[in-house]
């Protein structure tokens, strides 16, 4: 399944969601595709989608979680890489 945050997260001028999912990068990179999310946008274990694409992201198919619990689903699916780790 496919999870986003609320545009929340401000960069370069803007506000940026974090879009994430439990079952396989695969799956998150399929549907980034989908939302037209450019690669350079994944990071790691997540995309960073900025304000505009949230609507888009929602009416593909996301659930829109608060922030903490989208690290948790993350971390109970396996799929979280902190920084620390990919160094």
């Amino acid at each position: 399944m496919i999870y986003v945050d609320r545009p929340a997260w401000p960069a370069r001028g803007r506000l940026w969601s974090h879009l994430i999912s439990d079952i396989s990068l695969t799956e998150l990179h399929a549907f980034a595709e989908a939302l037209g999310a450019p690669r350079r946008g994944f990071d790691r274990d997540h995309y960073d989608i900025p304000a505009e694409r949230f609507a888009p992201a929602v009416w593909l198919g996301a659930n829109v979680v608060p922030s903490r619990e989208l690290v948790r689903l993350l971390r109970d699916s396996g799929l979280r890489r902190p920084k620390h780790l990919t160094r």
